[in-house]
């Protein structure tokens, strides 16, 4: 079952049982889901679902920061219980050891030498990687690999 029946399924099931913080929060998924195909005029596959998820996780991420610096400890509550939905969409993610490991192999796989070829990397690495780990903290490891290189 792809990614994108899944969330169908546990839409149906999220309105049978009530659940209207899970509904409403898939209901916004789909919608971007389905904003994107009609954008481009395509059909998504597992990855590109996994690219809006993480994009939806880190805007609800940034709401949270900010309402809690406002003092609305409501709102961000609610963004919270979003992000828990959201995120039990995406693949378990890598520990620490195994980002690094998979760094290695892209910059040796490469034969990256210096900063000129962090595209290179991070572009391999962005397929390998996407949805298991924080792609910020990933490209502060290939820079660091790569200028010890």
């Amino acid at each position: 079952m792809s990614l994108k029946e899944q969330i169908n399924e546990d839409m149906k099931a999220a309105m049978r049982a009530k659940d209207m913080t899970k509904l409403g929060t898939i209901r916004l998924l789909t919608a971007a889901m389905k904003q994107k195909e009609v954008d481009e005029r395509i059909e998504l596959d597992d990855a590109q679902v996994l690219a809006i998820i993480e994009k939806m996780i880190k805007q609800r991420k940034d709401s949270i920061t900010q309402f809690e610096a406002g003092g609305r400890q409501d709102l961000a509550d609610k963004e919270k219980a979003e992000v828990e939905v959201l995120s039990s969409y995406m693949p378990a993610a890598l520990s620490e050891a195994e980002i690094q490991a998979e760094v290695r192999a892209a910059v040796a796989a490469l034969g990256a030498a210096g900063p000129q070829d962090m595209g290179k990397v991070m572009a391999v690495l962005k397929q390998k990687l996407a949805g298991r780990a924080d792609m910020t903290a990933v490209s502060g490891l290939v820079k660091a690999a790569l200028t010890k290189a």
